[in-house]
């Protein structure tokens, strides 16, 4: 399996017919050998069980959801290609996917990450053309809901997000791969920080192309998702953000709760889109008190996590600043999407 460029993680919790249309888009790819390893993280052998992947795919069969970050680690260190690309199993890629963000990696050798041209599945408008990262540390889309063709040169981007995304081994390698106690959500926003913080470089790569089906598998507006989502903004913002920004990212904070009350009266956003689908804005009021504690009964691990990254760091303070207000997106616009 020496000729094989890329290996492509799914981890999945369903082991459905859309877990099977993302297979078969993967056994089409063209120009280029990939290896395909689904991650089954239902703690109950759905994949087997359901014979969902055929012999050609390897499937890694977890006692329990382990988590998304882990699930990608599990595969990268049983894996030998250069390239580890992570894709989500709610998404299909063009046949020339894989090769489109190889050639994109190999074009510079800083390049450590290549984000897709992610599609919302029969819109005709974006997901995501890589990720912007917002003052309190929330990261979304660059992107979301333009036309698909809104940008269409190969350009520098932050981050991509890992519901599609190309890493390359020699990267993770330096900065030790998915953080796992992220579980789920943020983690590639995670990485792709530290990344940067290590020198790495990340293209969007808009030829290749994912129609995703938006939080298909975890759901758009869930109880699990809206503390997640918090919890991890504030992991990122801990260890990645600079101490001067603290100030201004507590203050941003405040003023994105205030957007998303603000949203929620007229019927937009994600915390009105969790509202309407049965939750409270007291619910979503305990999940920022939740994950502030969980915060603080983490501190420790996580001061440690960020003396690391300042030990690696080949970029100093300015240079990273620079480089999140360059792509940067408002708090307002977080809370809108």
């Amino acid at each position: 399996m020496t000729d094989i460029r890329v290996t492509v993680a799914i981890p999945t919790l369903a082991a459905d017919s859309v877990l099977a249309e993302c297979l078969e888009s993967l056994a089409l790819q063209t120009g280029i050998r990939v290896e395909i390893v689904v991650v089954d993280n239902s703690g109950q052998g759905l994949v087997r069980r359901k014979g969902v992947a055929g012999g050609s795919v390897r499937v890694i069969e977890n006692q329990r959801n382990e988590g998304f970050g882990a699930a990608i680690n599990a595969v990268y260190r049983s894996s030998q290609a250069p390239y580890v690309a992570a894709l989500n199993d709610d998404a299909v890629a063009g046949r020339g996917w894989a090769q489109a963000l190889v050639d994109a990696a190999e074009s510079d050798s800083r390049v450590g990450m290549c984000a897709s041209r992610i599609l919302l599945a029969g819109s005709g408008t974006l997901d995501s053309a890589g990720m912007l990262i917002a003052r309190d540390g929330s990261s979304k889309q660059r992107g979301h809901g333009l036309p698909a063709d809104s940008f269409p040169k190969r350009e520098e981007v932050l981050f991509p997000s890992g519901c599609a995304a190309l890493y390359r081994r020699a990267m993770l390698n330096e900065i030790g791969g998915f953080d796992e106690d992220f579980f789920l959500y943020c983690e590639d926003t995670d990485l792709g920080l530290r990344a940067q913080r290590a020198g790495w470089r990340c293209l969007y790569v808009p030829d290749a192309v994912v129609e995703h089906r938006y939080s298909y598998s975890a759901g758009r507006a869930s109880a699990r998702k809206a503390f997640y989502v918090e919890r991890n903004r504030l992991f990122v913002l801990v260890k990645n953000f600079p101490l001067r920004l603290a100030p201004g990212a507590w203050f941003a904070a405040l003023a994105r709760y205030f957007w998303h009350g603000w949203y929620i009266l007229r019927g937009r956003g994600a915390a009105a889109k969790y509202q309407h689908d049965g939750g409270s804005a007291l619910e979503l009021a305990w999940f920022i008190v939740r994950a502030h504690w969980t915060l603080i009964a983490n501190w420790r691990i996580l001061r440690e996590k960020r003396r690391r990254i300042h030990e690696t760091a080949k970029i100093g303070n300015r240079e990273f600043i620079a480089l999140l207000r360059r792509h940067a997106i408002t708090v307002r616009e977080v809370a809108a999407i």
